[in-house]
């Protein structure tokens, strides 16, 4: 079943992330289903800590980024979501990639909305599963 209320592609979802953070660390979003989204995100010095591992914050940043994606997707109108928490468990380091995140709703309701995120390894293993919880508001008057 469709979650999505509003119309989107892979090309416009990706214009999107080009000038913020999305963009700076290479996340590319690969799949729109009917009610999941995928994205792939490099394991290279943008997203590594000292030591060569990607860094948890990265694989945060991923999840946060697909989760409110998703959500401004099953949003309509002048409505906007804004993150209100996330957590992440780190499950396999990883050193090279990309890495693989698949984000589906667990809630999707008129006020706020619950996605979990899971990060794949290049070998299909699961290195991180991260939940996020977004509020859904009206977009400021301009």
């Amino acid at each position: 079943m469709r979650i999505w209320r509003r119309e989107a592609t892979l090309d416009m979802l990706n214009k999107t992330g080009q000038a913020c953070m999305v963009g700076h660390v290479g996340i590319e979003f690969i799949v729109l289903g009917d009610d999941y989204l995928e994205a792939t995100m490099p394991v290279d010095s943008r997203t590594t800590q000292p030591f060569g591992l990607l860094h948890g914050g990265a694989s945060v940043v991923l999840a946060e980024s697909m989760g409110s994606m998703a959500g401004y997707l099953c949003t309509e109108g002048n409505q906007q979501v804004v993150g209100l928490e996330i957590n992440a468990n780190h499950i396999r380091a990883v050193r090279k990639g990309p890495v693989r995140g698949v984000c589906r709703a667990l809630h999707t309701g008129r006020s706020h909305q619950v996605w979990q995120i899971e990060v794949f390894d290049t070998e299909g293993r699961l290195c991180c599963t991260s939940r996020l919880t977004t509020a859904v508001i009206n977009a400021p008057a301009s």
